[in-house]
Parts: C-alpha cells; structure tokens; sequence
C-alpha cells in the first residue's frame, strides 16, 4: 500500500509542481508515450539481456514483495521460537533417536503440525531439518562450532538468493539515466533532420527530446531506485527469522539454561515483531 502512495505523491509533486510554476503539461505529456517506448523498451531489453528467465520470474516476486511488505509478524516468529526449542528439548530429554522422525519426514511430524505455516516454509523449514539431521546423524557429537558454521553458511547462501531481485532492480535503476539519455539524443538527431522548421516547431521537437532525460531521471531515482531500496529493506528484515532459529539450536547445543536461550533468540528480533520475554516463556512452558 505505501508503495503506491509514495507514488502518488511523487507523480502529483513534480507535474503537479511543474504546472503550478506555469509550466505547459501538454507538450510533455505528448512526449512521455514516445520516450517511454524507447527508455522502457531498452530497460526491457537490458533486462532480458543480463537475467535469465528464472531470475526475471524472481525480479516480479521481488516486486510483489515490495507491495506485501515484510512477511513474517510477531505470531510467525513466536512459532518459530516454540517449533524449534520443541524440537531441541526433544533432542536433549529424548536423545537423537526420538528426534530423527520429525527432521527426516517433517510433513508427518506431530510438532511440525501444530506450525502449518512454518511447514509450508520450505526455505526455513530446510535450515532447521538440514541442521537437526546432522546432530542426529552424528549422535550429538558434533563440535558446535561446526554446526554454527554450516547454519552461518546455509543462511548466507539463502540470503544471497533472495537479494538478486533487489541487485537487478538496483542495475535498472543505474542503467535509466543513461538510458533517458539515449532517448534524448534519438530526439535531438531528429529535431537536427527539421532544421528548416519554424523556430515553434523546433522548440517543441528540442522540449520533447528533453523529455526523454527527464524520466530517465524520474525513473531511476524516484521509482525504481526506491523500490530497490525498499526490497533490500524487506529482505533484511525478513532474514531475522533464520537467525532466530540459529540462536535457539546454537544456544540450546552449547547446553544453556533456557531463559537464556529465549533472550538469545528473542533479542535479535525487530521491535516491531519482538514478543515480551514473558510471552515466549509464558508459552513454551504451556506447551
């Protein structure tokens, strides 16, 4: 919703700016359909040239994205904290052997289904099941350390994915000026083949090339590159989850007291989506 707003205002702003200062909209908007063809249509191509068709899909979701907004609330990241510190007291009161069901077949897990929503995460739900299985498969052996390790690098490689939307939106966003810029040379060239044109003519064929730098500009600093900024924003905050399930298996390895591994997982959560200490403590004890 606020991207739509913002922009609104950005649109009503600067022509709404521009003719109320007694500037002509006519001409301009006469102009923008033309440019858009040459300035949109070389975005395009750029784009088809330098993603493949796999990375364009992504680039749409990472737009939808921008619309939604961040995906996990407080309740998702509650469940999580509850999913995983079940999962680790089972492994700690049970051993592995109780344990290895609910990693190796998590959809016929009897915990896992009390959390539908993080089942059907399947990026999330790999990272807590890849994880678990290697403390299975190595009877709790494993040096924590090297667990912490491979998590850091599951997360990063996760995180790496999800940004290349943002990146590419990022490239456009750099490209556009340039590209305004093509367009305006297109339009001048053609105002240089009417140089025998009555002076009006030619200043508006020279307004309508100018046009062309113009929403190479708008575009790239008032449109795309924020949407590129607000993406990165999102991702960021949506990458906090992931680090609240490694606190919890870290923190739980390392054999800390619970209160504990509740601050640990809890501190690293936005305000906005930080549920009370009491709420998560309150929780795991009734369940």
């Amino acid at each position: 919703m606020f991207p739509a707003i913002g922009l609104v205002v950005l649109l009503a702003m600067v022509f709404g700016g521009f003719a109320f200062t007694g500037g002509a909209l006519g001409p301009v908007l006469e102009a923008i359909p033309h440019e858009m063809l040459i300035i949109g249509g070389a975005g395009a191509g750029a784009l088809i040239i330098g993603n493949s068709p796999k990375e364009l899909k992504a680039l749409g979701g990472g737009i939808m994205k921008v619309m939604k907004g961040p995906k996990y609330k407080k309740q998702d990241y509650l469940d999580v904290i509850f999913l995983v510190s079940k999962l680790m007291k089972m492994l700690r009161m049970d051993g592995p052997i109780a344990l290895e069901p609910h990693v190796e077949d998590p959809k016929s897990s009897a915990i896992c289904a009390e959390y539908p929503r993080r089942r059907a995460d399947h990026s999330l739900g790999h990272l807590i099941a890849d994880t678990l299985r290697l403390v299975v498969v190595s009877s709790g052996t494993l040096d924590v350390h090297a667990v912490e390790e491979v998590m850091d690098n599951a997360i990063k490689t996760h995180h790496h994915a999800v940004e290349g939307p943002q990146h590419t939106l990022q490239s456009l966003a750099d490209a556009l000026p340039a590209l305004g810029i093509v367009a305006a040379v297109l339009g001048v060239v053609k105002t240089m083949g009417s140089i025998d044109k009555p002076p009006t003519i030619l200043g508006a064929m020279i307004g309508s090339a100018l046009v062309g730098t113009f929403m190479g500009v708008l575009l790239a600093y008032g449109m795309v590159g924020p949407l590129a900024t607000r993406l990165k924003q999102i991702i960021d905050a949506d990458a906090a989850i992931y680090h609240v399930v490694k606190q919890i298996i870290i923190a739980s390895l390392h054999g800390h007291p619970q209160p504990l591994v509740i601050e640990a997982a809890r501190s690293g959560i936005a305000h906005v989506n930080q549920p009370a200490f009491a709420e998560v403590f309150d929780g795991l004890r009734g369940r």
